[in-house]
């Protein structure tokens, strides 16, 4: 190989005008909390942000946070070298711990649901911040795979969104299309520091499985490239359909004192796909507190359906309500009733 030819094949370092791209939705923010974990990722996120905010006026405030789960001995360590490039680059900083007893499975995924809690309390502690991870265009694919894998809908295959909200505070990803080997030769380029967090290669995790299977797949052209953009293209497809689906609930339905009364004859002149997402939407209308599966919402509005368009009344039980569809097409979604001990 030339040496032009291995300088090509190198990752580049992403540049100030790159960054000015990356970062311009963020620009009218007040201050932006970043999750520094001390990896490659999130340095270079901070290290990036940081010149970007302070290279003209108006732009937000940055402060930054690392969450130290208190699962490592080596985490107290790293969270300190976070702290001590924080200083050099004149950021404050603070270090988020995760109290009590942890649990003795999922762990990944409490740690998670803890870390966000703690940024968002941090973030409201500012006075309003949004925070900014740093997921990457590999984590980006790496998530697609994992929800396939768990048979989720379109909206879960649409992967992470660059904008969302963790309880109720502005999370930003502005990364999700930038590989991580660049952050890594960011880095590098200009003498960043970082940590190895030795989870990430740890198999009793289902991301790490699947990091570990990414050249395999990408060999045959699965690219974390081509899952991104499958996950942007149902994004694109999600976004159609939930605003038809918002506009159809209301249109289709009205308020009585036995419930949501909506008109599913109406309905079924959609196609199966706005079905069960009106019905979603008229079950979360009824009880905002109820869950439920992909797959028994599908099987319940199907069967409805059907019954619906053969002028059968039907009656199902599904995420807290009753479902009772008379003969002449019309559905009622109501809370179900609580039950009767003893």
């Amino acid at each position: 190989m030339s040496a032009a030819t291995h300088a090509a094949a190198e990752p580049a370092p992403l540049c100030e005008a790159e960054a000015e791209a990356l970062f311009a939705p963020l620009a009218a923010e007040e201050r932006l909390l970043v999750a520094v974990s001390g990896g490659p990722d999130s340095v270079a996120l901070l290290a990036l942000l940081t010149v970007w905010a302070r290279a003209r006026a108006g732009r937000p405030a940055i402060h930054a946070a690392t969450v130290d789960h208190g699962l490592r001995p080596e985490a107290a360590a790293e969270a300190a070298a976070v702290g001590l490039l924080c200083r050099d680059l004149d950021v404050p900083h603070v270090v988020l711990r995760w109290e009590g007893e942890k649990p003795r499975s999922g762990l990944q995924e409490q740690a998670r649901l803890a870390r966000y809690e703690l940024l968002a309390g941090q973030a409201r502690a500012l006075g309003g911040a949004v925070i900014v991870t740093a997921r990457t265009l590999d984590d980006q694919a790496e998530t697609l795979l994992i929800r396939m894998a768990k048979g989720s809908g379109p909206a879960g295959l649409a992967g992470m969104r660059a904008r969302t909200a963790r309880h109720g505070v502005p999370l930003a990803r502005p990364l999700l299309g930038v590989a991580k080997a660049r952050l890594v030769a960011t880095c590098l380029a200009r003498g960043l520091d970082h940590a190895s967090d030795p989870s990430n290669e740890d198999p009793r995790f289902t991301r790490v499985r699947w990091r570990a299977l990414m050249p395999q797949l990408s060999e045959e052209g699965l690219t974390s490239a081509r899952l991104a953009l499958l996950a942007s293209r149902l994004a694109r497809a999600e976004q159609a359909l939930e605003q038809r689906a918002a506009g159809l609930l209301p249109a289709l339905s009205t308020r009585g004192d036995d419930g949501l009364r909506l008109d599913f004859v109406g309905l079924c002149r959609e196609p199966d796909e706005i079905v069960i997402r009106v019905l979603a939407r008229a079950l979360a209308a009824s009880q905002p507190e109820a869950g439920m599966r992909l797959e028994r919402l599908e099987n319940c509005a199907l069967a409805l359906a059907e019954a619906a368009r053969g002028g059968e009344p039907l009656r199902r039980t599904l995420g807290g309500c009753v479902l009772r569809l008379t003969g002449d097409g019309a559905l009622t979604v109501a809370r179900e009733p609580p039950r009767r001990r003893g």
